[in-house]
């Protein structure tokens, strides 16, 4: 785990050991956005195989029970969202992630989904994904491969220790490199 990685999920427990909700949601399943597109630079969307995995995403999890998703602001995450979301009938809470802001966004990821029931679907980036996981309670993962889409992560939260479960969907990515998934 990187420095950056290491001191956001620490931030991010640190805040949480506070945080009580009222409802907590049974399963959390979390994915990094699905291919994105080359260019422009910024705020892309996804690409035509970004948006094929999208809807292969939705075609996976429509009998999954999710009651709530939460994407951040970027394009390629509601994108990603966006096929089951309207499968569901269910409005995407949008949690914007702040250049800098790394831990104060897991920890509001967190405290959102903590704030849910049933089950969450959470669309979130290559790095904070793994951090997401760790804030809940799950095992420490390197960061997703710049290259890697297919990861999908179940974390189970009403476990005394939350196991993770990890599975492909979609296209197979290419190899991963040193020190990512």
């Amino acid at each position: 785990m990187t420095a950056p990685h290491s001191r956001i999920v620490a931030l991010a427990a640190a805040a949480l050991i506070t945080t009580t909700a009222a409802a907590e949601p049974s399963l959390v399943i979390l994915v990094r956005h699905a291919d994105k597109a080359a260019e422009p630079a910024g705020d892309v969307a996804l690409s035509p195989a970004g948006e094929q995995r999208a809807a292969l995403l939705a075609k996976a999890l429509e009998s999954a029970g999710v009651s709530a998703i939460i994407t951040t602001h970027y394009r390629r995450t509601q994108q990603t969202a966006r096929p089951l979301a309207r499968l569901l009938g269910i409005e995407p809470q949008v949690i914007a992630v702040r250049r800098g802001e790394g831990a104060a966004h897991v920890v509001e990821v967190v405290q959102a989904v903590r704030a849910k029931g049933g089950t969450v679907l959470v669309v979130g980036h290559g790095d904070t994904v793994p951090a997401i996981i760790a804030a809940l309670g799950g095992p420490a993962l390197p960061s997703l491969c710049e290259t890697s889409y297919g990861h999908a992560f179940v974390l189970t939260l009403a476990a005394a220790r939350s196991p993770l479960v990890r599975f492909r969907y979609g296209e197979a990515d290419p190899p991963a490199a040193d020190g990512c998934l």
